[in-house]
């Protein structure tokens, strides 16, 4: 599970449909540091090890920096306080690379969505009939998602140039229309002060654009027991007492979907005491699903901590490739763990989107039998 043990949560901000909750660290992690390496607004691609090609936006980079010894890191090229300079690279080798023997290169969000995006990439691991002979041959790809940058949601770069930034904030949690939409922790405050203005660079769900512009965020008033306060310590007493309800609410209401266990962890990078890995979700219907990068200490506490709220489309196409790799492939097989037909499977996968994975005289058929069902419903009684 995601475990976010030493952060406490303060109070929210709220902007329109955002509200934006500090994440406090209640020691900072010294011997690992990170900063942004910003590129371009162009399209980047980044050549990967399985000979794959990925290409996105791609507006900046975190470079990890740590010790062997436990001694403090400086985090190179903030410590000075100097912002990050503009440097136009359009092409990537591998989505973590480590750039000298205590410094690593990766880039945020797009490590966990290459591997979102490579879920169960190969395709028909058998050569069922239904299946197509470019699904055979070249199984998903090219295969593609859609992601909005924070430019694009509405009030975002707003709230971050006037939200507080608190002392020992780590990390943030941004919700859209009280949904929980992205999660972002690093080591050290000083990092968080340095990344916090590439948030409105990052890519986010297509949930997040929708509900900052439908929805507006709730009012959690406090309440305050007058009876109870007849000097300013016990309105100190009572403003406490209201800070730790609203935080336990929060940890185990509002954040409780992210903070369950993900469905699938893979250990990209080890940095010294650090490992950096991604996590996929598990798919579950009607329910959040997070795709994201973390880094952490040998003793498992969080250090890093970057996630994207997948959409309910989103969610289903990796529900349907799960459970169709689950049964090698076979349609009839999945259909009956999903309680359905072959025909309706297949149909199911053509408005995923996946319809060029099957061969066309079969999806033909496939819809002609749902007309069929469909005609012979709606025909009157004799």
């Amino acid at each position: 599970m995601i475990d976010l043990a030493g952060l406490d949560t303060r109070p929210a901000q709220t902007w329109g449909g955002l509200r934006l909750v500090p994440l406090v660290r209640r020691e900072p992690i010294e011997d690992l540091r990170l900063h942004a390496r910003v590129y371009g607004d162009e399209p980047s691609g980044v050549s990967l090890p399985d000979k794959t090609f990925y290409t996105a936006y791609v507006p900046h980079a975190f470079v990890a920096s740590w010790t062997g010894d436990g001694t403090p890191a400086a985090a190179y090229g903030t410590q000075l306080g100097e912002p990050p300079r503009h440097m136009p690279v359009r092409f990537h080798r591998r989505m973590a690379r480590r750039a000298d023997e205590n410094r690593l290169r990766f880039l945020p969000l797009h490590l966990a969505m290459e591997g979102f995006l490579a879920l169960h990439f190969g395709g028909p691991v058998i050569a069922w009939e239904e299946w197509s002979r470019q699904a055979i041959a070249h199984g998903l790809s090219p295969r593609c998602e859609d992601a909005y940058t924070g430019a694009e949601v509405r009030g975002l770069d707003d709230a971050l140039k006037i939200f507080e930034i608190y002392p020992g904030q780590c990390g943030l949690l941004l919700y859209a229309g009280d949904t929980l939409a992205a999660a972002f922790v690093v080591p050290h405050p000083e990092d968080y002060r340095a990344l916090h203005p590439t948030l409105v660079r990052d890519l986010y769900g297509e949930l997040v654009h929708e509900y900052a512009l439908f929805y507006p965020a709730r009012d959690f008033p406090a309440v305050i027991d007058e009876s109870a306060v007849s000097s300013l310590a016990d309105l100190r007493a009572q403003a406490v007492r209201q800070e730790r309800q609203w935080a336990a609410f929060h940890d185990s209401v509002m954040a409780a979907g992210l903070l369950r266990a993900p469905g699938h962890v893979q250990e990209v990078h080890r940095l010294g005491r650090f490992t950096l890995s991604r996590f996929l979700p598990a798919f579950e219907r009607k329910s959040e699903n997070h795709i994201g990068e973390t880094i952490l200490d040998e003793d498992g506490r969080l250090a890093y901590l970057k996630t994207f709220r997948l959409s309910e489309a989103q969610t289903r196409r990796g529900h349907l490739l799960s459970t169709l790799a689950a049964h090698d492939w076979s349609l009839p097989a999945a259909a009956a763990t999903l309680r359905t037909s072959a025909a309706e499977l297949g149909l199911r996968l053509e408005r995923a989107g996946f319809g060029h994975l099957l061969r066309q005289d079969v999806l033909d058929g496939y819809r002609r039998a749902a007309r069929r069902r469909t005609s012979g419903a709606s025909s009157p009684p004799r």
